[in-house]
């Protein structure tokens, strides 16, 4: 509370509002502001979280904290080396939950619709293919994917595509693709133990609203069908979930057992910058 209170001291004293020529500097001071308000708030929030995992959330390349539960997830099962990753809706390649896989030095591919900001060359290592995906094209999407960076099975999968979220993954799992991490979006709107699930549309695009994807209720139902248990909600944002394969059960005795103490309410607005700006140049450098 030291640091709120001296950036407000310093705001006011400044005098800043008063003149219209230090708008940007009144601008940047109510920013810093904010940041420290939600790191303290955050911060306070998440000593109260009873999810081992939450404590661990870090942002390397993710939206906010999922590459540190991602981390701690893949360290338990003792798997952080020479891995092998999926993900179906990486957005423009600056910030997605495989691209710490990738600074790892695993092998993968991505499936979108949008253009990546960067160039990237497809290799034995790593594929982009760009393309709407649908109920019809995931499988062989996939299949064609893997055959083309030579890997039998995948290691993690990361699902995020605003919408068909929950009819894409369960056809993934009906079709075998059985990581031992599967990260998914879900609608924090509604909180356990609401099912819902967003009707099919193959023409789907999402508009802002609330309607997209399915509850956590329902992906818990999906994934517990296909030996799977949900091991975490991302704390920072409550949008991703985390659903680990029951066999590495054993090493997760300290989360809770009840789902309504691991799912997160959307926070969608409140998550705060961490650190600098993305660079271009330093995704690039991944896939040199």
């Amino acid at each position: 509370m030291k640091k709120i209170k001296k950036l407000i001291f310093n705001i006011i004293t400044l005098g800043i509002y008063k003149k219209i020529q230090k708008q940007s500097k009144l601008e940047n001071l109510v920013q810093d502001l904010r940041e420290i308000v939600l790191s303290y708030k955050n911060d306070k929030n998440l000593s109260k979280s009873i999810n081992p995992l939450n404590k661990f959330g870090k942002k390397c390349f993710s939206q906010t904290d999922e590459d540190g539960i991602t981390i701690e997830i893949l360290r338990r099962i003792n798997h952080l080396e020479k891995g092998t990753f999926a993900e179906f809706g990486p957005g423009n390649g600056m910030e997605n939950n495989t691209l710490l896989l990738k600074s790892l030095g695993w092998k993968g591919f991505w499936v979108g619709n949008e253009n990546l900001k960067f160039n990237v060359k497809n290799n034995d290592n790593f594929i982009y293919i760009k393309e709407f995906i649908t109920l019809k094209n995931i499988i062989q999407l996939a299949m064609t994917a893997k055959k083309e960076i030579n890997v039998q099975n995948l290691d993690v999968i990361s699902l995020d595509l605003d919408g068909n979220d929950f009819h894409l993954v369960n056809e993934l799992l009906k079709n075998n693709f059985r990581p031992k991490l599967f990260i998914v979006e879900y609608n924090a709107k509604f909180p356990p133990p609401i099912k819902w699930i967003m009707n099919y549309n193959e023409k789907h695009f999402w508009d802002g609203t609330d309607y997209f994807g399915a509850s956590l209720s329902s992906f818990v139902d999906l994934f517990e069908k296909k030996d799977y248990f949900l091991a975490c909600c991302n704390f920072f944002s409550g949008a991703n979930a985390f659903f680990v394969d029951l066999k590495y059960k054993e090493f997760f005795k300290d989360i809770p057992n009840e789902i309504s103490e691991i799912y997160v309410p959307p926070r969608y607005m409140l998550p705060y910058s961490f650190g600098h700006s993305q660079s271009i140049k330093t995704i690039s450098s991944l896939f040199d």
